[in-house]
């Protein structure tokens, strides 16, 4: 069975190879939020109280968390957006897999060529279960040229791809991963609108144990569709991200959360769902939230691919 993917739509998929784990001996300690030299700005020309509001409350969700945290959030329907340390740029992790698979989308876009079934079985792979090997394939087939030229076409500008081979080293920042965001949430000239449905699809199938991190407190009945992060390396200890898109209970909306300097992994996870929590809070008051499942110290990803 094959796809097509046409000039003026249709989706894609892809991704696949070997992993190696990053050292994590004397990984370095956990050290206090620059609280002081970095403050949340929040903005909305519809609702400037529930930018104020926002602000005042992801601040709080941040008060004492240690390591580097970087949020950005917007929302369509109230024209509201929030940004910490937008330009603080960290290691990908596997969050860098989605950029991969748009990347992949707009190549196929602009070459109109069909997939194949493995290829499909990949991107899927990639997505749901945060496959390394599957992105590493993708990577590869792509090649770094491909990428960069993508994120030229994204404007992500900012971002950068990791060389010889480290996709899980890419350089990223939360102003780009907006960008990400709303290209795949929003009409736009570079993905398709089939492309834009394919990976929300995936995100919203990713497996139960990885759908921690920004789903965190999203009320009952909202779409979700998330990608998350995760690594640890001799330098900034644990790096733990969540980006998300959500749709639901009058609103449209996306989080970018990034960290690193955390001292395990639960520690990040916990920083990026309490700053969650307070968005889906402050957006839909009044409405409960689902129970969300939290991760082991033992992630099965904690990994960045071998160049081959």
């Amino acid at each position: 069975m094959t796809h097509r993917i046409s000039r003026r739509a249709r989706f894609l998929s892809a991704g696949a190879a070997a992993a190696v784990l990053v050292p994590v001996a004397g990984v370095a300690a956990a050290t206090p939020a620059a609280a002081a030299t970095a403050q949340v700005k929040c903005t909305s020309s519809a609702q400037p109280e529930l930018a104020k509001k926002l602000a005042k409350d992801i601040t709080a969700a941040l008060k004492n968390r240690k390591g580097t945290i970087a949020v950005g959030f917007y929302d369509k329907a109230t024209k509201t957006n929030c940004t910490l340390r937008g330009s603080t740029s960290f290691d990908s992790a596997s969050v860098v897999k989605v950029t991969v698979l748009a990347a992949l989308l707009w190549d196929a876009k602009k070459t109109d060529r069909y997939l194949t079934t493995r290829e499909s079985n990949l991107a899927t792979a990639m997505i749901t279960k945060s496959d390394n090997n599957a992105t590493t394939t993708l990577w590869r087939q792509l090649g770094v040229t491909k990428i960069k030229k993508f994120l030229a076409a994204a404007k992500m500008t900012k971002t950068v791809p990791g060389s010889g081979g480290y996709w899980g080293l890419t350089r990223v920042n939360v102003t780009d991963e907006q960008k990400l965001l709303s290209l795949i949430t929003g009409k736009n000239a570079v993905l398709s609108d089939n492309a834009r449905a394919y990976i929300l699809k995936l995100m919203n199938k990713v497996v139960r144990d990885q759908r921690w991190g920004t789903p965190a407190g999203a009320p009952s009945g909202t779409a979700i569709h998330v990608k998350n992060g995760w690594l640890p390396r001799s330098t900034h200890g644990w790096r733990v991200h969540s980006i998300g898109a959500f749709k639901g209970r009058g609103h449209d909306y996306t989080i970018s959360v990034l960290t690193h300097g955390n001292s395990s992994m639960n520690y990040g996870v916990d920083t990026i769902q309490k700053v969650s929590k307070a968005i889906h809070k402050d957006l839909t008051p009044l409405t409960q939230a689902p129970t969300r499942f939290a991760p082991t110290d033992t992630p099965k990803e904690a990994t960045v691919p071998a160049p081959q």
